[in-house]
């Protein structure tokens, strides 16, 4: 028998049964009740359900934060069908690779949105990535939907023509989302969740991280493709308070915001935090803020605490990743400080289990480092299509394996000290190197690619190396230009340096290129210049 309590569309049908008033989504232009909320999800479910959605099948979202990412969201719920988030700025390799792999159906785009040519980089697809696709939803303001030969091209207010659908196929065991992470090979993993889990977890954060105060208002900063933005999002909407969102992140709004409507909780990344201070001006626009949760990717940003603290921004630490979800642990706002901001804590679920392996598979104590792994019911169900990587990401006691080193503290909770392998962080996601090098690789006249990044106080940057064939005449601009035209904009390197030959290391393993190595010529060259820019000036 299908449980109902344990599905997205029965959290949305609860909150707005309860109160079908109460405001849930605040964007620029209007405010959507959650009774208003659930009856257009059930309207977006008719729309998809005509267009032959059903249970097992994909929706890609290419969508900004708004009301009708959260309305095809629930209406995929609803529909037993899963919904694969796609990045705005993503480009014509990614989206082909997510299409492609997915086989989603159905692909939702705001061709009003930041004046991106969504169907200029469709274009630009492979049309067999994109044999599975039959329609485009276009959900701007535009009178000729954003579409593409061959496929069915229509609108937001189209789909929602076919009246409400009443029957509810979702069940707990079905695919909710797919989250793209980093993996071994160039394409990233795609990490399913169920809608169990992901409704689990949202209860599990309202509570957590007080979403479900009867005061509580929070702002959404960050983009619901990723985990970190969307578990927020659903938190909030377990505890059936108001999101006000951001279409996409803009400091100088958020200051505004902020005071405006008496915002409670936000989270974000450290640079992004970093903006929004830099916005403030001095100025004092966070005094309704109680809860703000800050993921530190930047190392170059080591004294954004301290600012914080000195402005009145409440930062605490936090753990997640795509497989745990997001907002999986946090630090208490009560911990004396550096601890309070480090990254770790204990986890919003009290089921949850973390322990620390060192080297030869043995647990390690309290206070000594080693592998994170974590046992968790909320966790993901499987990378999508690649079930050996899905078999070698959990322990035969069912321990995910994070790839993460860590340390248990005496509280009970634990302490995030390093993110394993050469995973790079980049525009607040993590991007395997291999993603970019790909693509680098693919241009005429390379014959080799290894990307690196550095942290720099604008963010992580990546730079290239890179290895010719033959007698090509290099060109740094043509070739960034291309990357450019592939790769979304916080992948694109910021330098595309030419080598005779990568650096290597001889060893009893075989020869291994230095990446430490690279990665100091590159903050090098990056420190080079920004030097000169300064003199410039």
């Amino acid at each position: 028998m299908t449980d109902r309590r344990a599905t997205l569309s029965a959290l949305l049908d609860t909150v707005a049964a309860r109160a079908p008033g109460a405001v849930a989504l605040i964007g620029r232009n209007e405010a959507i009740t959650y009774g208003n909320l659930a009856r257009r999800s059930r309207a977006a479910a008719a729309g998809l359900a005509a267009r032959g959605v059903g249970p097992g099948d994909s929706v890609a979202l290419w969508l900004p934060n708004g009301a009708p990412c959260f309305e095809l969201l629930f209406a995929c719920a609803r529909l037993g069908a899963t919904v694969v988030a796609v990045n705005t700025r993503f480009r014509s390799a990614e989206v082909a690779d997510l299409l492609h792999r997915s086989g989603a159906r159905l692909l939702a785009l705001d061709s009003g949105f930041r004046g991106i040519d969504f169907a200029g980089i469709l274009a630009d697809v492979d049309p067999a990535a994109l044999e599975a696709l039959d329609t485009i939803v276009d959900c701007g303001d535009a009178r000729a939907p954003a579409g593409l030969p061959g496929k069915t091209a229509i609108s937001m207010d189209t789909l929602r023509e076919r009246g409400l659908t009443e029957r509810d196929r979702g069940s707990g065991s079905a695919g909710a989302v797919v989250f793209t992470t980093s993996g071994t090979t160039a394409a990233p993993k795609l990490v399913l969740h169920r809608q169990a889990g992901l409704t689990r977890h949202a209860l599990d954060v309202a509570a957590g991280f007080g979403f479900d105060a009867p005061d509580a208002v929070i702002l959404q900063m960050l983009p619901l493709c990723g985990t970190f933005g969307l578990t927020q999002a659903l938190g909030t909407i377990a505890a059936g308070r108001p999101i006000v969102l951001q279409a996409a992140f803009d400091p100088d709004a958020a200051v505004d915001l902020i005071p405006r409507h008496a915002i409670t909780h936000t989270n974000a990344t450290d640079d992004m935090f970093d903006r929004l201070l830099s916005a403030a001006g001095g100025g004092e626009p966070f005094g309704t803020l109680r809860l703000c949760g800050y993921a530190a990717f930047n190392a170059a940003l080591d004294a954004l605490p301290r600012k914080a603290r000195d402005a009145g921004l409440p930062l605490v630490g936090l753990y997640g990743m795509s497989e745990v979800h997001a907002l999986f642990a946090r630090r208490d706002p009560a911990d004396p400080e550096p601890l309070r901001t480090t990254a770790g804590g204990r986890p919003v679920n009290p089921a949850a289990r973390v322990r620390i392996v060192n080297d030869t598979g043995d647990r390690a104590p309290v206070g000594v480092s080693g592998a994170l792994e974590i046992a968790s019911s909320t966790g993901f169900a499987e990378y999508l299509g690649n079930p050996e990587a899905t078999a070698d990401a959990f322990t035969t006691e069912g321990y995910f394996r994070t790839g993460d080193v860590g340390r248990l503290t005496e509280d009970g909770g634990f302490a995030f000290e390093a993110r394993g392998g050469d995973v790079l962080r980049l525009g607040g996601f993590l991007v395997n190197p291999k993603e970019i090098e790909a693509v680098v690789e693919a241009l005429d006249g390379v014959s080799g690619a290894q990307v690196v990044s550095v942290d720099t106080p604008g963010g992580a940057r990546p730079v290239a190396f890179v290895t010719l064939s033959g007698d090509i005449r290099f060109d740094e601009g043509a070739l960034a230009e291309a990357c450019a035209r592939q790769l979304a904009r916080f992948k694109v390197p910021a330098r595309v340096v030419a080598l005779d030959a990568f650096p290597v290391t001889e060893g009893a393993n075989g020869t291994k290129i230095q990446r430490q190595k690279l990665r100091e010529m590159a903050a090098e060259l990056l420190k080079a210049a920004a030097t000169s820019a300064t003199r410039r000036t």
